[in-house]
């Protein structure tokens, strides 16, 4: 069972929250996000919708089959905002098969540090408190991204440790993972393997070599997902999970949808690889909190 925590009245990491995190690899911190301020950051969402050309940008985001490592769109995402589409999006004829705003799997990767109303939410007090909390002495918002999770066609996100896409050395990599709407297993909520974040690397790492991305394999042992655990989280919940923590989501085939924001942070402390699939020109460096 993973605990979780009343975190309303949030001011900091408690020792029992820290034992949390340290036992499992997650923290599971539930209203730790006004409903409110999860409903302006929809709403904003909905409005920088009505900016996206569909007709220039097809790339479709796809956890299974990766495609999209190897387009420009996505490789230069980590300082622009980019949208990605479900994979299920097109017919055979390459036609939308519903509207826009019903047809992006997500949106990425640097709205944080370009978009007023990203930035204000993404640097909010309680997220500063908490990523000091866990360890981080210098965080730095590496990346942020908006994901759909679409109904009915909503994708399939496999196994995965954060750390194989956004690595740092020594590993930092710490994601905050918050609940928009409420996320249920209906509607394709996080599933996650408590304990299975031991160790000091990830089982596999995401590596660039100047246009083109590869899979490097450390250790092709399965993650044991017979141990794997439900984490819903009703609307302004936050998952803390640290970048070894094996997570996943099945698809939502529900007709609701399971809107999320994440962010990804890493310690300023570390050194970020210039083989990291995610980079930013030199005048753009990762900034804090403040």
């Amino acid at each position: 069972m993973i605990p979780r925590f009343d975190a309303r009245e949030f001011n900091g990491v408690t020792p029992e929250m820290s034992e949390a995190f340290t036992r499992d690899g997650v923290l599971v911190l539930d209203g730790l996000v006004s409903a409110e301020k999860c409903d302006q950051l929809r709403d904003h969402m909905a409005g920088t919708m009505e900016t996206f050309d569909a007709a220039e940008h097809a790339s479709v985001f796809s956890s299974t089959q990766q495609s999209h490592a190897q387009d420009e769109y996505f490789l230069t995402s980590g300082s622009q905002t980019r949208f990605f589409f479900e994979e299920e999006a097109f017919d055979e004829k390459g036609k939308l098969r519903n509207a826009l705003d019903q047809s992006i799997n997500k949106v990425g990767h640097a709205m944080h540090d370009l978009d007023p109303v990203f930035d204000a939410f993404s640097r909010q007090t309680a997220f500063d408190k908490l990523t000091h909390g866990l360890g981080l002495q210098k965080p730095l918002l590496a990346q942020s991204m908006y994901i759909f999770k679409q109904p009915r066609i909503g994708g399939e996100v496999l196994c995965h440790q954060d750390a194989t896409y956004i690595r740092s050395e020594p590993n930092s990599c710490l994601g905050l993972w918050i609940a928009l709407e409420d996320a249920t297993e209906e509607n394709g909520c996080l599933w996650g393997i408590p304990g299975g974040h031991k160790g000091d690397m990830p089982k596999s790492l995401f590596i660039r070599e100047g246009n083109s991305t590869h899979t490097q394999v450390l250790d092709d042992t399965p993650y044991e997902e017979e141990k794997r655990l439900p984490l819903p989280a009703p609307k302004g919940t936050v998952l803390a999970f640290g970048g070894l923590f094996p997570h996943m989501s099945c698809a939502n085939r529900s007709g609701k949808s399971r809107h999320a924001y994440t962010l990804h942070v890493i310690d300023g402390a570390t050194r970020y690889p210039e083989d990291n699939w995610l980079q930013r020109p030199a005048d753009m460096p990762f900034r804090g909190f403040h």
